[in-house]
């Protein structure tokens, strides 16, 4: 099935903040990404490709919750 043939595929809304967002802007200057929504869909779906790790170690929870704090997440 090609393209033009191919049913629409459901798209759902993910809200990033604006400074991820320009961060995401700039990684991918000068690839052929025509959007950020195109980009993350990308990285996402090469994500879901890797076998799973079985969680994170204590050295990534603690570098995400710092991320989240920082962030207003968390506190």
């Amino acid at each position: 099935m090609n393209e033009s043939t191919a049913p629409p595929q459901r798209l759902r809304d993910v809200r990033l903040p604006a400074d991820l967002v320009v961060a995401l802007e700039a990684r991918m200057r000068g690839t052929s990404f025509a959007s950020v929504d195109e980009f993350v869909a990308f990285v996402l779906a090469r994500l879901l490709e890797r076998p799973e790790r079985g969680g994170f170690s204590e050295e990534e929870e603690r570098s995400l919750r710092e991320r989240l704090r920082s962030l207003g997440y968390i506190d």
